[in-house]
């Protein structure tokens, strides 16, 4: 993203302080931001803010006289790399789709020879409205990118569809778009799964794990941001939902196994980091068990996904996560054969790892094929890409 030129649009949106997080988010991946503000947004948030993020003139009124001649209603967005609305209001989403040119934005959107990102952020009536989807409609065939809301409680109150999109995915389709675009898992049906499960020993008592979850999710974001079609079977997390992105939500390792078996012959690739328990309780009281000085608690075997679909491949891709404290590569190794998987991510978890919970990871890929391909620490976006990446190269020829 060095040195190139993206022009931010901001509109009359709640979400408008969420821009500021953007501006500073693509600068420092080294990109000259400018800033185009409408009159409405300038309500929820000053131009100030991005002056001082980017270092450059925010640019509103169409009347305005620029302090550089590059920056005028045309020679800006001729010479830009990407044209970002974020917020989108439907209120720029229908004078873009319909011609209108009555603002600086709307403008500089009719003058745009470069990719266009839009991050829609709306009440849920506006958003599902027919002539809302029908302008969003119409942009996309003209080439436009949609990065579509989360799903959630709103501003004014309304729960559904219309909080602006993770802005980390923004930057995502950003960079993604910047690069040449890989959309290259543009129909494709991913199974992810996430988190930890919970096996319960009495009403109130459990058997759990320190898996958070973050690295599944970011295995799903990055995977709907290269275009895929994705289904995310999560544990119990504290992490909001990725936006795109279907989500089943689960408790016990028996619903997870149920769940993934129910959907595993209808995608192409299956990615397991989720941490299913591998023990449940052979017997879960029904009411609380009462303190004493010494309990045994007997464990049964719990069901093996991984295991299950590796009996059944049918081409499906099966890609699996070994979390250890010793001996990482010889266990993910037996893993990666005995379950019959494409590739095995391993990771370390022994204490002081910084694994669980953390944003970064450092993992070793292992292939069927005999691969070894190690990775310094990286954020679990970063790993998320790079598996995508190998796959796509490695795995399945026709992603390539």
């Amino acid at each position: 993203m060095s040195g190139k030129k993206i022009i931010l649009g901001i509109t009359g949106s709640i979400a408008a302080y969420k821009a500021a997080y953007l501006a500073s988010a693509l600068v420092k991946r080294g990109a000259d931001v400018y800033v185009v503000m409408t009159k409405n947004a300038k309500e929820f948030i000053g131009e100030a803010t991005f002056w001082s993020l980017t270092g450059n003139q925010v640019i509103s009124g169409i009347f305005d006289p620029p302090t550089k001649p590059e920056i005028t209603h045309v020679s800006l967005p001729e010479s830009a790399d990407l044209l970002l609305v974020a917020p989108a209001s439907a209120n720029i989403i229908g004078k873009i789709a319909n011609g209108i040119a009555d603002d600086m934005l709307s403008t500089m959107a009719m003058v745009v020879r470069c990719p266009v990102i839009i991050a829609p952020a709306m009440n849920v009536n506006m958003y599902t409205n027919p002539i809302v989807v029908a302008n969003m409609d119409r942009l996309r065939q003209h080439g436009c990118i949609f990065v579509e809301p989360g799903v959630g409680r709103l501003a004014c109150g309304d729960e559904g569809v219309g909080r602006l999109a993770d802005p980390d995915l923004i930057v995502q389709f950003v960079e993604e778009s910047l690069m040449g675009g890989p959309r290259d898992y543009s129909g494709v049906k991913i199974l992810v799964t996430a988190g930890p499960t919970q096996e319960p020993i009495d009403p109130v008592r459990y058997i759990s794990n320190r898996s958070s979850g973050k690295m599944g999710y970011a295995i799903a974001e990055m995977a709907v941001a290269r275009g895929a079609e994705v289904t995310l079977i999560s544990g119990p997390t504290e992490l909001d939902a990725p936006a795109n992105v279907e989500i089943v939500r689960v408790k016990t390792v028996r619903e997870m196994f149920d769940a993934v078996v129910d959907r595993a012959g209808d995608v192409q690739i299956f990615i397991s980091a989720a941490a299913p328990a591998d023990f449940t309780p052979a017997v879960v009281k029904d009411q609380k068990i009462k303190k004493s000085t010494r309990m045994t608690l007997d464990l049964d075997k719990a069901e093996d996904i991984l295991a299950e679909l590796g009996k059944h491949k049918d081409g499906t891709i099966l890609v699996g996560f070994a979390a250890e404290t010793e001996n990482l590569e010889n266990y993910a190794q037996e893993k990666l054969r005995k379950k019959n998987l494409d590739l095995i991510v391993a990771n370390d978890v022994s204490p002081g790892s910084e694994t669980f919970g953390s944003d970064s990871n450092q993992v070793t890929l292992l292939s069927a094929a005999g691969d070894r391909v190690q990775w310094p620490r990286m954020s679990k976006r970063e790993v998320a890409n790079g598996i995508l990446d190998y796959i796509k190269k490695n795995l399945w020829e026709e992603l390539s």
